[in-house]
């Protein structure tokens, strides 16, 4: 099977050019452990250990859904599943 290369008009982004995009943007992350992480990116390393701040950790356990709010996280890169950009609403 030949792979078909993308058209000209689309630019492709490597993940880190992704990542680098959303600096200061609200992003969602999907934590290994099932957690997830709402805060504004501030930065990001080669490993994508990501510095958030305004945070709010959302945690299910057998009680019921746990928010935690955090003034400012640093996510270890290894754990991170899943990064999106929130939109904004307005």
């Amino acid at each position: 099977m030949t792979a078909v290369p993308p058209p000209a008009n689309i630019s492709t982004l490597m993940p880190l050019e992704l990542v680098d995009k959303c600096i200061g943007s609200r992003i969602h992350i999907i934590m290994k452990n099932d957690k997830e992480m709402v805060g504004t990116l501030l930065g990001f390393d080669d490993f994508v250990n990501m510095l958030l701040d305004d945070v709010t950790e959302y945690e299910n356990t057998p009680d019921g859904r746990r928010i935690t709010k955090l003034d400012q996280i640093l996510l270890n890169g290894n754990n991170i599943t899943m990064v999106s950009v929130q939109k904004t609403t307005g």
